[in-house]
């Protein structure tokens, strides 16, 4: 079983569950947006928003932490292949860095859609 297709697919689920255990535990860019989700959350359940209101606004979290865990991730493969400062390396930390923001900006625009209507 442990080198079957099952068994392999169950050790990598396992796998990404450390991941995001890590992300959870040591980024503090991941801690803020994952508190920031409970605040979304728990304003979706006061205003009882609607079905297709809840799942937009977890495409929304779910597309600004993977964003931010593959950003993470990447930062710390180009800290390990090149330590020092360069030009190229930190242009490739900018371009993911701006991934995030465009995430994050598109989930800003998603949750002003789903909450200016019951605020106002």
């Amino acid at each position: 079983m442990k080198n079957s297709f099952l068994g392999k697919r169950i050790r990598g689920g396992g796998y990404a569950i450390k991941g995001a255990w890590l992300l959870l535990k040591h980024e503090p860019s991941i801690q803020v947006q994952f508190i920031i989700s409970i605040f979304v959350c728990l304003t979706g359940w006061y205003f009882d928003i609607t079905r297709s209101e809840w799942i937009f606004q977890f495409l929304a979290i779910g597309l600004v932490m993977a964003a931010e865990g593959l950003n993470t991730a990447l930062e710390a493969m180009a800290d390990f292949v090149h330590p020092d400062f360069h030009s190229k390396i930190g242009h490739i930390k900018d371009v993911a860095a701006g991934a995030v923001f465009i995430a994050a900006l598109i989930a800003v625009i998603i949750a002003a859609f789903i909450y200016i209507p019951y605020i106002f």
